[in-house]
């Protein structure tokens, strides 16, 4: 076995990894704690779009957001599928946890209390998933789940499509139901924005792009979002506080990220700008939801006895 640094040298060299005998305990580590993220992410999604699937307007849009929920279902399947490979314990992950140790990003500890909530998370925060998902695809080093990820990448394609095709469909109906889109995208783009996690200047650990598990940087995934967010925001006629700046070439904010955040009536405090320990400590503390969405996960399961 090289040493580390040889090794992270191979891997931005372009070599690819294909099963636990050619990893360094280091790419282990980053690769398996990558993985969870993802993994916990998608699978908390499928009860956080549950109930306003329900409440979906027509038959044709419920099974559109039922199809959604089954392919996040899928979708977390394949990532703690490649972590069983990698020694972890499948059943431990999903049934043996409390809800507090979850993974996944604080979006999904978020109540959705309208279909329109839930078409934004849809065409936003789906949106935030194929942008990180679509980096791993691209620059990954570990071929099973750059493999994984094609059929991933085509589903995630759907939800992003039905999204933003109902959020055209309820700003385009009436000022009432443009704004409840609005009122979601108030709350919902600031997230968006943490989704990516430390900006750049301020992140310690480089091991994801050092054993090429991902390719691009916070901020530039950061800026990948914004850029698909913000122009269909503009093309809706919808407020999000950012803007294209034409001299520096990219999208700037229009507050000072990131700020205080009131969970239970999910308004941003703009004027209240906090350190990125604080945005740590929220979602370490996890959303309102946190338990509500574990507890639905695991409940089938503990009922039987299984």
């Amino acid at each position: 076995m090289p040493t580390e640094k040889r090794f992270k040298e191979q891997l931005q060299n372009g070599r690819m990894i294909e099963d636990e005998s050619e990893m360094t305990d280091g790419y282990k580590k980053a690769l398996k704690g990558t993985l969870l993220v993802s993994a916990d992410t998608e699978l908390m999604s499928a009860p956080a779009y549950y109930e306003q699937s329900m409440n979906a307007p027509t038959l044709d849009s419920r099974a559109s957001c039922v199809s959604v929920i089954q392919d996040e279902l899928g979708h977390g399947h394949i990532a703690y599928r490649l972590l069983e490979d990698l020694g972890e314990d499948r059943e431990q992950l999903l049934y043996e946890r409390e809800p507090h140790e979850f993974r996944n990003t604080y979006g999904f500890d978020q109540p959705l209390e309208t279909f329109a909530e839930l078409v934004c998370s849809h065409g936003m925060f789906d949106r935030a998933g194929m942008v990180l998902l679509s980096d791993i695809e691209e620059h990954t080093s570990y071929a099973p789940w750059k493999r994984a990820l094609r059929k991933v990448g085509k589903e995630e394609q759907f939800h992003l499509r039905h999204g933003e095709t109902w959020m055209r469909r309820l700003t385009s109906k009436s000022e009432k139901t443009k704004g409840k889109v609005q009122d979601a995208v108030d709350w919902m783009f600031p997230m968006g924005v943490e989704w990516f996690g430390l900006p750049d200047s301020q992140k310690r650990n480089t091991d994801q792009l050092d054993y090429r598990i991902k390719g691009k940087t916070n901020d530039e995934l950061r800026q990948e979002w914004m850029s698909h967010v913000v122009p269909l925001a503009d093309d809706l006629d919808l407020e999000v506080p950012a803007h294209y700046d034409e001299q520096s070439d990219e999208f700037v904010l229009e507050y000072d990220a990131p700020v205080a955040f009131d969970a239970g009536s999910k308004d941003w405090r703009f004027e209240e700008p906090i350190g990125w320990d604080g945005v740590i400590d929220r979602w370490r503390d996890r959303g309102p939801a946190n338990r509500t969405h574990v507890d639905l996960i695991q409940s089938g399961t503990l009922e039987v006895g299984v």
